[in-house]
């Protein structure tokens, strides 16, 4: 255990002093400055591309996948002293997106060894971004009933049809896409492509939502060319690698950034609440979202160790997901109530630009209980999946 400990403190210290080497000055004490620069959808510039460059260059920015990809090769041990050498140095990982999050475990878990070399390196190096293409306006919350066709063209596939809530459509070089490739079986007839959104077949259209920004689009393919290496698992197999690509992103949605955003409540509460009326209760709410919070990330920190190598698709993603969106939701709440007056502004030097963020936190964090799978479909899935009990949708 000692051996374990020293290897350890001696990566933690080979961490902090490469990152007080590379870490820009100006990324430096907040990790916003990095995470909404990159969520925001345009391609960095400056000290953040220089930031990209670096952990790309390092392999950090996927830090637990094979160095055989460019990537970390780092240990889960490992990895957790680098998130926390990150965050005490008031910064964060630049490398972040679909890529890491959702597409590329699932490649290097399915994919063919070519697959993994020609697309792996470019997400551990944050080179390209890509996208998800499931829903369709028909093909919601029954995602297995897409339309969305491919067909065989002789040396590629062409694929034709529409998904709706591509998250970053519009600035996507690669989209993972579920498509129909057999009419006469549902599930059994889906496939899994990878598709160049850098082609004339391809279009988007933002959605713009009620927060004032425009993360969502719809996506068009008009005889967009898929080649054939770029399937994913076989032909009309795709549900059940669809299915686990659900897994990691539910996963990544039971946690982070999902909670609420980085409000700290215990901060508004001393800065804003001054008037001793209902302060108890406010503190007592206020604590209650903190505890839940906290345990929330020891129980997602132990179904992930639980789940490794585990590539069947796990339901406990579905009570995480709740689980973190609820959390969330309600630390937007005390946010908005914390501020009181000052958090009801949308715009002008009356308010802030945390009391603004705020507001558009608060309502962009309604959808978070419905994009990835909504809140009820994640409740059908634990009574049924976890819970053993019967299916309602089905006759007796």
């Amino acid at each position: 255990m000692s051996n374990t400990v020293d290897a350890l403190e001696a990566f933690r210290a080979e961490a902090r002093a490469w990152l007080e080497e590379n870490v820009p000055a100006s990324l430096r004490g907040d990790p916003n400055l990095v995470l909404d620069a990159f969520m925001a959808g345009e391609k960095p510039t400056g000290d953040l591309d220089l930031w990209r460059r670096r952990m790309g260059e390092k392999g950090w920015g996927a830090p637990t996948w094979p160095k055989a990809y460019g990537a970390g090769g780092l240990s889960p041990a490992q990895a957790r002293v680098l998130a926390q050498e990150l965050a005490a140095i008031g910064t964060a990982n630049p490398i972040i997106g679909m890529g890491t999050s959702m597409f590329g475990p699932t490649l290097l878990e399915y994919g063919t060894e070519e697959q993994k070399q020609r697309h792996i390196p470019s997400i551990v190096r944050g080179e390209l971004r890509w996208c998800q293409g499931y829903s369709e306006p028909g093909a919601g919350s029954d995602l297995a009933a897409l339309q969305t066709k491919l067909e065989d063209a002789g040396d590629h596939w062409v694929v034709n049809g529409q998904k709706i809530w591509t998250s970053g459509a519009q600035w996507a070089d690669w989209c993972f896409c579920l498509v129909r490739t057999d009419t006469s079986k549902k599930h059994e007839g889906i496939s899994f492509v990878m598709i160049n959104m850098r082609q004339n077949g391809v279009e988007t259209r933002p959605i713009k939502l009620i927060a004032g920004n425009s993360p969502f689009c719809e996506t068009f393919f008009t005889n967009a060319r898929v080649e054939k290496n770029d399937m994913l698992g076989p032909l009309n197999g795709g549900w059940t690698i669809g299915k686990r690509l659900l897994q990691h992103e539910r996963s990544g949605q039971g946690g982070g950034r999902v909670l609420g955003g980085a409000a700290n409540l215990p901060d508004l509460l001393e800065t804003y609440w001054t008037h001793a009326e209902g302060k108890v209760d406010i503190r007592t709410r206020v604590v209650t979202n903190l505890v839940d919070a906290k345990a929330h990330a020891l129980t997602l920190q132990r179904a992930a160790s639980e789940a490794r190598g585990n590539q069947n698709p796990s339901a406990a993603t579905s009570i995480m997901k709740n689980s973190g969106t609820r959390i969330g939701q309600e630390k937007a709440e005390l946010t908005l109530e914390l501020m009181g007056v000052q958090g009801l502004g949308w715009d002008g030097d009356a308010f802030t630009a945390d009391e603004r963020a705020a507001v558009r936190n608060w309502l962009s964090g309604k959808a978070t209980t419905i994009y990835g799978g909504s809140f009820e479909i994640q409740n059908n899935i634990i009574s049924k999946r976890i819970l053993g009990l019967p299916d309602p949708t089905k006759s007796a």
